[in-house]
């Protein structure tokens, strides 16, 4: 979906609304972009290329069952008695017969895969706005309400509270961490399809803006069904 979706808005630069600060967030853009060229994707070239698979999908499947506690709430929150069971279900089964999450036993023999769920759908889901675009050092474009979200899934993450005694900082940083590396795969072939798509556009700037747009809209979208 977010394929397609870069390729459509790589053709003309989209006038977006919700973007009061964006000669800040263009200058923000351009330093990402540089740090993407010269640090993200060569590390994207290190994981894809120099680790191997034995090493890399354990360790994504390790990280991403340490999600689960985060998913779960927020699939009871939104409503989604369904998704709050496979969730739990998918933690229990990839906890215990997964070797601590190193396997994901659920997906392979329980047909229960992995799925999304984050406190800024939960927002979304109770009709809060996206609020003002924002493009933010390092991590790239978000929203408003979603930046709020994203600091409550840190709290909420039981990880922000093992082990005792860490600052704050080394706190936040372990979660942000895990959430990072178990999804960086999938954020590093985005980014370089964008960064090749953005040769071709007029504005890159706009470009990346009107594609994450789209693209959470979709993911929001996607999370109101479920209740139909």
């Amino acid at each position: 979906m977010l394929p397609a979706l870069l390729l459509v808005c790589s053709c003309a630069r989209p006038s977006v609304p919700g973007d009061p600060f964006e000669p800040v967030n263009r200058a923000v853009f351009a330093f990402n972009e540089k740090f993407n060229r010269h640090v993200t994707l060569p590390l994207d070239w290190v994981y894809t290329y120099q680790l191997p698979l034995r090493l890399k999908r354990p360790l994504h499947n390790l990280l991403s069952n340490l999600q689960s506690p985060v998913v779960f709430a927020n699939d009871v929150l939104q409503g989604h008695v369904q998704s709050a069971a496979e969730t739990l279900a998918r933690f229990f089964l990839n906890s215990t017969l997964g070797l601590g999450g190193l396997n994901d036993f659920a997906a392979a023999h329980a047909a229960l895969p992995s799925h999304r769920a984050d406190f800024g759908q939960t927002l979304a889901d109770y009709g809060v706005g996206s609020g003002p675009f924002l493009e933010l050092p390092v991590i790239g474009p978000t929203s408003a309400r979603d930046a709020f979200g994203a600091i409550v899934d840190i709290i909420a993450n039981p990880l922000f509270y093992i082990p005792n005694g860490w600052s704050l900082l080394a706190h936040t940083g372990t979660v942000v961490g895990v959430g990072t590396v178990s999804s960086f795969q999938a954020k590093a072939d985005a980014l370089y399809l964008r960064t090749q798509l953005s040769h071709d556009s007029l504005d890159p700037y706009a470009t990346m803006r009107s594609a994450y747009h789209q693209h959470r809209e979709d993911e929001v979208r996607g999370t109101s069904l479920q209740k139909k």
